[in-house]
C-alpha cells in the first residue's frame, strides 16, 4: 500500500516528490518513457531560478531526482501507468502489469508538443529545431539571425513576438492566408516589423540534415504548389500541445482539449487525487510554474492523507 503515487517525472512530479518525501510519504514516482519530461529536450535551461549560467535541461532533472531520492522517493524508472481505478480507495493503478494500491495520487504526466511530423525535424531536434522560444530564443546562435515560427495561434503569435528580442527576422509560417489567434494577438504580431508572414504554406522539410544543424526550410505553397527553401538559423514549431492525460478521460474533469481542471488548489473531482503541471496548465507552460504547482499538489496531497487518518 502507498501513501502516495506520483505519475510523471517532470519538473512537476519531482518537486512533488521532494516535498511529499521530506514528509516521509515516501512516495513512488512513475516517470513513464520519457523521464524528466520535457525540459530533458532542452539542451540549455537559461531562466530557472538558481542557475545563473544556465543548466542542461537533462542534468537539471537528473537533479531534481537524486534530490527527490535522497529523501525517501522511490523512482520507477520508464515504467507506464496503463490503467487506473480511481472508484474507491484505495485506488488501483497497473503499473507494467503490476497493480499497485495508493491512498492518494498526483497525476503530473505533462504535456506533449504536437510536431510536424518530419523526419528532418526529428534529426534536428536540438539543433537549431525547438518548440520553446522562452526556453531557447536567447541561445548565441538564434541571435541577429533569420528565424521561422510556424504555427498561426495564441501560441505561434507569443513566439513570434518573443523572438524579436534577438533575431533580425522573423517569418511566421501559416498553412492558411490569416491568423487564427486572437484579434488583440494577431494585430500585435503583424505590426511588428520584424515580423513576416509567410501565408498558405507548409514546411516540408528543415535542413541541412547531413550539416547536422538547421540552416533554412523548404516551403511548399498549399494554394500553387510551388516549393521555395527560406533560409533560417532556427526553427520554432508553436502548433500547440497535447496534455497526456488520455488515460484519465472520463474519469477525471477534463476541458474540451484534455488539460485536467483543477477544482480547488490541486484537487480534482475524485478525492485524494491531485493535478500539477503541464497536465493542466495551458496558460503558461514553464519549468518553474510546473514546480510550484508540484509543491501544491504534495502539500494538498499530505493535508489530505492527514485529514482521512493516514
Amino acid at each position: 500500500m502507498e501513501n502516495l503515487l506520483i505519475i510523471g517525472s517532470g519538473c512537476a512530479g519531482l518537486t512533488a516528490a521532494i516535498y511529499a518525501a521530506r514528509s516521509n510519504l515516501s512516495p513512488m514516482v512513475v516517470t513513464g518513457t520519457m523521464p524528466g519530461g520535457l525540459l530533458t529536450t532542452t539542451s540549455t535551461v537559461e531562466n530557472y531560478p538558481g542557475f545563473p549560467e544556465g543548466i542542461d535541461g537533462y542534468e537539471l532533472m537528473l537533479r531534481m531526482q537524486k534530490q527527490a531520492e535522497r529523501f525517501g522517493a522511490r523512482i520507477k524508472t520508464l515504467q507506464t501507468i496503463e490503467a487506473v481505478d480511481f472508484s474507491r480507495r484505495p485506488f488501483v493503478l497497473t503499473v507494467d502489469g503490476e497493480k499497485i494500491e495508493a491512498q492518494s495520487v498526483i497525476i503530473a504526466s505533462g504535456a506533449s508538443h504536437r510536431h510536424l511530423g518530419l523526419e528532418s525535424e526529428r534529426l534536428l531536434e536540438k539543433k537549431g529545431v525547438t518548440y520553446c522560444a522562452t526556453c531557447d530564443g536567447a541561445f548565441p546562435a538564434f541571435r541577429n539571425q533569420p528565424l521561422v515560427v510556424v504555427g498561426g495561434g495564441d501560441s505561434a503569435c507569443e513566439e513570434a513576438l518573443y523572438l524579436t528580442r534577438f533575431a533580425s527576422e522573423i517569418h511566421l509560417v501559416h498553412r492558411r492566408d490569416s491568423l487564427r489567434a486572437s484579434k488583440i494577438m494577431a494585430g500585435r504580431t503583424l505590426s511588428q516589423p520584424k515580423i513576416k508572414p509567410v501565408w498558405d504554406s507548409a514546411v516540408t522539410e528543415i535542413l541541412d540534415v547531413k550539416l547536422d544543424k538547421v540552416t533554412g526550410v523548404r516551403l511548399k505553397n498549399l494554394k500553387t504548389g510551388n516549393e521555395t527553401v527560406l533560409a533560417c538559423a532556427g526553427v520554432f514549431v508553436a502548433i500547440g500541445h497535447v496534455p497526456n492525460t488520455q488515460l484519465f478521460k472520463g474519469v477525471i474533469d477534463m476541458d474540451d482539449a484534455g488539460y485536467i481542471i483543477p477544482k480547488k488548489g490541486t484537487a480534482t473531482n475524485i478525492p485524494g487525487v491531485f493535478v500539477a503541471g503541464d497536465c493542466s496548465d495551458h496558460a503558461y507552460r514553464q519549468a518553474v510554474t510546473a514546480a510550484g504547482l508540484g509543491c501544491a499538489a504534495a502539500i494538498d496531497a499530505e493535508r489530505f492523507l492527514a485529514s482521512q487518518g493516514g
